[in-house]
This record gives structure tokens, sequence and C-alpha cells, in this order.
């Protein structure tokens, strides 16, 4: 199904018929106030730094920007184990194995990010229990060896095997009230349906998943981000120009901000991805992204060209500690070799790559691969520069670009330019630690969240005693979320590193001559 030939559609029985009210106005992005960042614990001294407050300074070393893909939380790309459909196109018509299809999508060197998008009914088949698809283990097992991380969607509704069956579980089926919503154009004859989500029993049994899953992934540290079950098709918060099955706007705006609060409440260390979808059926999903977002949930979308004013506006002014996630299904089998399936735009680019280069443009984390690992191999031998350029960029990449030391009242403080060449903030709170040669703790602190920004610089300083003058300390980093999970950041820059990662700055003696003088 074209998911973005659904979505025009329905914009425009939206703009005829006219859209409910809702608590949260539409409203740009830019300026907007979400409430406070995130905290930062134990904050560092972030500047100013004027000439005034040192007897003395040395710029130590710097460093430049890495051109080179650094394997971090926050950024990458993303390769399909799963999609709706299910897994490749060969694993689906028995060409493949699915042992197959998962390793050779974890083999690829360009993919950062396992992701798997199943229906609920092959998570559970009974309640009170996970029943995980083989898909699962294999996926999980696959990123522990390959040294890759896992992200993943459960689909409480699915276009595909409409309307034969349902993406739920068949013993939810039997409790929920099932309403036909009509007939797709384009997609023939058969009716498609969605559950009342507002009855009592998927409630119930939507808790009974909801706390299963966060049981089994909240503290898995593979798991780089999991996305809200939302309302309708693919989980996206929307049925296209089909009515939803509600009786009213109050019902299904309550409905599904109380499951989003669920999912929230539940996954207290996991990080959520929320879709950015308009509200074209009416169901309060402009409440459920502003409460996301004030959680700290992340955004995605599943196009970045053939896509609306709005949703642009939405992911390229999000807070700076929030990241995205990019995906187009338009061009979803990367085959270079279907004739017609990649026309050039007017500079010569092929279509797909004209754009995957566009997520740039907004300051996105991620782009999506789909599914199609022999594809995927052709594209980037004929095309390379698309994959290249985007993990050159995408995300946050900080490196310690100056290290000066300067004299304050009679004891040694380094203070560091934190650069980030990527196109993102920060996705959390960056930690960083400064060590000494047998790695004893010397100083450390955290950055406000978000910094520093895609494209700009942060400044942090650190005491150093002045028994390590002439020795060596080290500053590494890592990235904080909720829950207080920390995770290491790799500095993207082209100066060797330690085995750690962590940098190496050498401490001047108070003694040498070279010292500036500030005043």
């Amino acid at each position: 199904m074209r998911r973005r030939d659904l979505l025009k559609s329905a914009a425009v029985l939206g703009a005829i018929s006219g859209s409910a009210h809702a608590d949260v106005p539409t409203h740009l992005w830019a300026g907007y106030d979400f409430g406070p960042a995130p905290k930062s614990p134990d904050r560092l001294n972030q500047g100013p730094f004027g000439v005034e407050q040192d007897d003395g300074w040395f710029t130590l070393s710097g460093t430049t920007a890495s051109e080179q893909p650094v394997p971090n939380f926050g950024l990458g790309l993303v390769g399909y184990t799963w999609e709706e459909s299910g897994p490749s196109l060969a694993a689906r018509e028995g060409r493949e194995t699915l042992e197959a299809h998962v390793e050779k999508m974890a083999g690829l060197p360009f993919v950062d990010v396992l992701y798997i998008r199943c229906d609920w009914r092959d998570v559970q088949k009974s309640p009170g229990r996970l029943d995980l698809h083989p898909v699962w283990k294999l996926t999980f097992d696959a990123a522990r060896r390959h040294g890759k991380r896992v992200a993943f969607r459960v689909m409480a509704s699915n276009t595909v095997g409409q309307p034969k069956y349902l993406a739920m579980p068949d013993y939810v089926q039997a409790k929920v009230p099932i309403v036909d919503i009509g007939v797709l154009p384009g997609e023939g004859p058969g009716h498609f349906r969605e559950p009342r989500y507002d009855h009592p029993e998927f409630q119930k049994s939507f808790r009974d998943l909801t706390e299963l899953l966060a049981a089994e992934f909240d503290q898995n540290p593979l798991v780089e981000w999991i996305d809200v079950m939302q309302y309708g098709f693919w989980g996206e918060s929307h049925t296209g120009g089909l009515p939803s099955p509600f009786p009213d706007y109050a019902t299904a705006e309550r409905t599904m901000m109380a499951m989003t609060r669920l999912q929230i409440e539940s996954f207290k260390r996991a990080q959520l991805a929320v879709n950015s979808e308009p509200d074209i059926s009416n169901v309060g999903n402009r409440e459920v992204i502003d409460a996301c977002v004030r959680s700290g949930a992340w955004l995605r979308s599943d196009s970045i060209m053939v896509e609306e004013p709005e949703q642009i506006e939405i992911l390229a002014n999000r807070p700076p500690w929030l990241a995205t996630v990019l995906e187009d299904g338009y061009f979803r089998q990367y085959d270079p070799a279907k004739p017609g399936y990649l026309p050039k735009d007017p500079a010569g680019l092929n279509m797909l790559e004209a754009y995957m280069l566009h997520v740039l443009d907004i300051g996105s984390n991620y782009w999506s691969l789909w599914t199609e690992t022999a594809n995927l191999e052709k594209y980037n031998q004929l095309y390379p520069r698309g994959f290249t350029r985007l993990r050159q960029r995408l995300g946050y990449r900080v490196r310690p670009s100056w290290v000066w030391q300067r004299k304050r009242y009679g004891a040694n403080e380094l203070v560091v330019n934190f650069t980030n060449d990527g196109v993102a903030g920060a996705p959390g709170v960056l930690r960083l630690t400064l060590k000494a040669a047998g790695g004893g703790f010397i100083a450390g602190g955290c950055l406000d969240a978000g910094q520093p920004h895609g494209g700009r610089i942060r400044q942090a300083a650190f005491a150093v005693p002045r028994d390590l003058e002439g020795h060596s300390v080290f500053l590494s980093a890592q990235i904080e979320t909720k829950g207080g999970v920390r995770r290491d950041v790799r500095w993207a820059c082209e100066q060797p590193l330690e085995a750690d990662g962590s940098y190496r700055i050498t401490v001047k003696q108070q003694s040498d001559p070279d010292w500036r003088k500030s005043v």
C-alpha cells in the first residue's frame, strides 16, 4: 500500500469535512514551549569564560572532524528484519530462510540498527505471556554478534492481511467489537476493519501487552528505541480517509491518551518514539504527540519528500534533545535494476538519493533501509554517496575541538570547546568525564540537554589538581537518557583516540614560560 497516496486523500477529506477541536491547537514548533529540558545532573560550568577570570592561558590541543561513521547510540542507518508484510521478499517466497535474511541484514557494514515492525498477533497468542515470533530472537542474537542495536514496533492494526485477518491476536478479537470502516480506493473490494480501542476488553489486553513488553525489553541494553503503539493502520495514528471506529472525538482522544500514558509510564528506561502524523483521523494525535514530546519521546515519520509542510516544520524544529527517525516507503525496494524505478532529478541525482539527503535538512538522526539486503548492497555499489554522506552527518558527531588550560586562583582549569559536526543535537544529556592515567576520577559532569546543538559548539570547564602538571589526562563522553541510562560516545575526530575511546590531553606546568596573559 502506498502510504502517502492514502494520506494525501485523507488530508483532502479532512479539509472538506473540517477537523475536530482539540486541547492542543495547531502551532508552530519553532519557539514553542514544551516545558523544561531534561535536567543535567552535575551540571558543568559552561561559561562565559571571560578574559578577566584567569591569570594566564595556553591552547593545549585541538581536533578536526572525522568523515568516518561513529557507532554511537542515537544515530545511524536502520535495516529491517521484519516489516508490516514480513521479512525480505525472498524469505516470504521461500527462496531464503528467515535466519539467512536476518544474518545478511545484520552483516551489512553500513547498517547500525536492526528494526522489527510486526503485528500484535506475532507477539502474543494468549494473555499473560509473550509468544515472540522467531524473528525476535534471531534479530537480537544477530545484533549481539555484529555489534548492532535493535528497535521495534508492535502494531495493533495493519492493512496487510485485511480483510482476512487482523493484526490482533485471535483471543483479543473474540472479545472486542470490530467495526467495518469501509473500502480503501485502489485496495480491492474488501472492507477494512478496526477494533473498538475504547472497549474494556481491548484496554485490558493492551495493558497486558504493554506491561509484558516493558518487563522484557525496558532494561535490555541492545534496545535503541521502541515505537509508541498508536491508533490505526501500522500504529501510525490514522486510517487514511476512512472513519475511525470511535463513536466521537472525545472518546477517541481520551482512549488514545490513556494508552499513551500507559506506555510512557511503563517504559521507564527504554527510549520511546512517536509518529508525528497530523491528526487527520481526528483521534487525538495532537495531544498524543504533545504528551510524548514532554516526556522525552523522539519523533518519527514515514516519509520525507512527499510530506505535508506541517510535519517538516515539526520534525525540523523539535526540541534539540530529541532525535528523529525517518523512512520513506516509495522506494523501499532499493532496486537499481528495475526499469524506471529510480528516476533522475534535474541535477542528475536518482530520486532515492535526493530523498535520503533531505533528512539532513531537518537534522535527522536515522534513515531506514527496509528489508531487501541484496538490493541495498547493489544500490550502495552503484550510488555510494547517499549512504556515505548520511553516515558522515546524521545525528550528533561531537569532538573536543579546542582544549585550553588556564591558571585560576593558583590552580589549573581545562576549558574544552565541544563541536558538533552532525546535523542534530545530542539526544539526551552529554556526560563528560576527565580521568587520570590510572583511571582515577578527576572531574566530570553534564552539558545542558541537547548540547552541543547540530553544527554548533558548547564549552565546559574542568578543575585539574596541580600534582597532575606534566601528566596526561583522558577525556571521555557518554550520552545519558531517561532513567539515568548511560551509553558510551566515541569522539568523531580524525586524531587518534585511546583504546577505550578517550582523548588524551597533556597538562602544562605553571612554570612553563609560554603562558599567554589574558589581562
